[in-house]
């Protein structure tokens, strides 16, 4: 049951979206290949995954459909259990997983419109045909905590994990350090904002006089990489707090084809179309202007940073109350200035650096704070920061000293996932239990078969 730990709901909604791949599909014959308690699961719910994952050039193992069965019966299981124990699952959150599901497939398939098309199903009917599979995967997901929820590990758990490992297979670890920083954007001056401004109320103004459309100007003129080459075409729900405030009511107060004035956002400023609008979704597009700010405004930056830093080095001033009062990058500053890598993680390579940062790397010691650093992050905003090295491990292999932690997350899943076959051994007899006779040799199935209460098998 290695696999069960934190499975993946990849089952639900892939009815929505992938599983209708070009054209919906008829199941020309489908049956009932497994039953818990009540709750049914059809051939077609992994025959269809299957046939999806290949599409889309995934690897499939060949032992997929015992694997999706098995994940299948899991998720039965515990949210059947979650029903007797009585956890608590809200419409909010229900309501809110769709919506965040209807998001990621508009934007996997290029929008409403396309992904109502591939369903052949409105939005309001993806959502309604999934409604039930998520309060499932909502309720499995709760009795899975609450089995876990309390594993604990102490060091000497850990180290005992450790010392079981086989030298030859420690792993090897590359250079890795953790940083921080304090970030500080360069203002641009007053006219060159109002350059900004009228920039964008010209582009309105030529779209409104018909001389061009929106979609061009947006192409040849928008600030915005994310949407510039769809013509600025955004597409979001009222509810994503991603949005920004302003921009997100400046969008859903408009009419249909209508462009807003020239707004302001943590981004720059903004005209916005609105396409089309259903219910908490809304299609629009925009153009964005960041105004343009000169080596005068980025000194300015450095000079704040600078007085910042002094007063680091003085120790009359944390680093994370440097972070918490002057940090104006949002996406560190709610993590005490930790810059992360794409995965998300605090452990950074030398590949996870940007050029900016490399001359630290090579400079600066554990513990010590870099002179102000100016830098263009990936919005293209200009601005400064000071680059604190929290820890850095030269090429290892792996040790309790440099990787207890990494360590001790392993022991923890182990134990997780050790707690959670000790209950799916305990609680899968306690249902009633139907596998077909195509799936009966899968390993783990057949086990839970064999101990169930009932022997019975289909047809």
């Amino acid at each position: 049951m290695k696999h069960l730990v934190f499975f993946v709901a990849f089952l639900v909604m892939g009815y929505a979206a992938a599983s209708q791949s070009g054209q919906a599909r008829k199941v020309l014959a489908d049956k009932i290949v497994a039953v818990v308690g009540d709750k049914i699961i059809l051939k077609s719910d992994i025959t269809n995954f299957i046939e999806d994952e290949r599409r889309q050039g995934h690897e499939v193992p060949p032992d997929a459909g015992c694997q999706l069965l098995q994940q299948m019966m899991v998720r039965k299981a515990l949210m059947l259990q979650a029903q007797k124990d009585s956890l608590p699952v809200s419409d909010e959150d229900i309501e809110a997983e769709l919506d965040q599901r209807i998001r990621y497939y508009i934007g996997a398939y290029g929008g409403k419109e396309s992904l109502e098309q591939i369903a052949g199903k409105s939005i309001y009917q993806i959502k309604e045909d999934n409604r039930i599979a998520i309060k499932e995967q909502k309720l499995a997901d709760a009795m899975q905590r609450s089995i876990i929820e309390n594993v604990r590990v102490t060091p000497t758990e850990v180290k005992e994990y450790f010392e079981k490992i086989p030298q030859d297979s420690l792993r090897f670890y590359e250079t890795e350090l953790e940083m921080k920083q304090v970030v500080v954007y360069a203002k641009a001056s007053r006219d060159l904002e109002k350059y900004a401004q009228d920039e964008l109320a010209e582009y309105k103004r030529q779209v409104e006089s018909g001389q061009a459309s929106f979609e061009r100007l947006a192409k040849l003129y928008s600030d915005d990489p994310g949407t510039k080459d769809a013509g600025g075409r955004f597409e979001f729900n009222r509810n994503d707090k991603n949005v920004d405030g302003t921009f997100s009511s400046t969008a859903f107060a408009l009419k249909e084809g209508k462009i807003s004035r020239v707004v302001k956002s943590k981004f720059g400023y903004h005209i916005i179309q609105l396409v089309s609008r259903t219910g908490d979704d809304v299609v629009v597009r925009h153009i964005l202007k960041i105004p343009q700010v000169t080596d005068a405004e980025v000194n300015e930056a450095i000079a704040k940073l600078d007085t910042i830093r002094s007063r680091l080095v003085a120790n009359t001033l944390s680093f994370g109350e440097a972070v918490d009062k002057f940090s104006e990058d949002e996406n560190s500053k709610f993590t005490a200035g930790s810059i992360t890598n794409a995965y998300g993680s605090p452990y950074l390579s030398i590949q996870d650096l940007d050029k900016s940062l490399l001359p630290v790397y090579n400079e600066l010691k554990v513990g010590e704070y870099s002179k102000p650093i100016p830098f263009t992050d990936d919005r293209g905003k200009k601005g400064a920061r000071i680059v604190y090295i929290q820890s850095k491990t030269e090429p290892h292999r792996e040790n309790l000293k440099d990787d207890y932690n990494r360590i001790a997350e392993r022991v923890m899943e182990e134990k997780r996932q050790n707690l959670l076959n000790q209950w799916f051994a305990i609680k899968m007899p306690t249902f009633y239990l139907s596998i077909d006779e195509e799936f009966r040799s899968c390993k783990e199935v057949g086990k839970w078969l064999e101990s169930s209460t009932s022997t019975a098998a289909l047809k």
